[in-house]
């Protein structure tokens, strides 16, 4: 078994990664842009969603149908819990954010009912929901939490990922920047 994550694993892990980090921070200043950037501002936020949905159904079939690297020997049994739920976590968010957002725009009643337009090329479907202002609202709710969820996760994340590199010095870290092994050797 590879000590490496697959190029196509790396690839998806920082696209996705990325992309949900810029996202946040976008989700937190879209309601102050000026009136008159709202649409391009929330159309780009719309269609950034839906790739991350369909990018993280991709990453999903590969993280199934390939080999995990293992994890470092010497891990406590809490720390390899936290590491399968954090990472279960990540999937369930990576795909409930996006679902929470399509279906808030699909249910918002007029006249915020703007069709999704996929970077402009393309009209994104709206799922099958009843317009109304109640139900939209639930999902926006659930778009928020889920939000500060994954913000929360992340810190998590990226705070495992440091102190195995900084503190174990095992290979967690570098099997998803494998350039690290060559510039950081101790």
């Amino acid at each position: 078994m590879s000590e490496n994550y697959t190029k196509v694993a790396i690839a998806l892990h920082w696209i996705i990664g990325l992309s949900i980090m810029a996202m946040l921070a976008f989700g937190f200043f879209m309601e102050d842009m000026p009136n008159d950037m709202k649409p391009f501002i929330y159309q780009t936020h719309k269609s950034i969603g839906l790739t991350i949905l369909v990018l993280s159904f991709v990453r999903l079939f590969w993280r199934l149908s390939h080999k995990v690297p293992a994890l470092p020997e010497g891990m406590k049994k809490w720390e390899i819990l936290a590491s399968k739920i954090t990472h279960y976590a990540f999937y369930i968010l990576m795909i409930g954010i996006p679902l929470s957002g399509w279906a808030l725009v699909s249910s918002a009643p007029a006249p915020y009912d703007y069709p999704v337009q996929w970077f402009g090329l393309f009209e994104w479907p709206s799922l099958p929901l009843t317009r109304a202002g109640e139900t939209a609202g639930i999902f926006s709710e659930i778009h928020e939490i889920l939000a500060y969820l994954t913000i929360a996760l992340l810190v998590l994340h990226i705070g495992a990922a440091l102190k195995h590199h900084f503190v174990n010095k095992d290979n967690v870290l570098t099997r998803m920047i494998p350039c690290l092994k060559n510039c950081c050797k101790s």
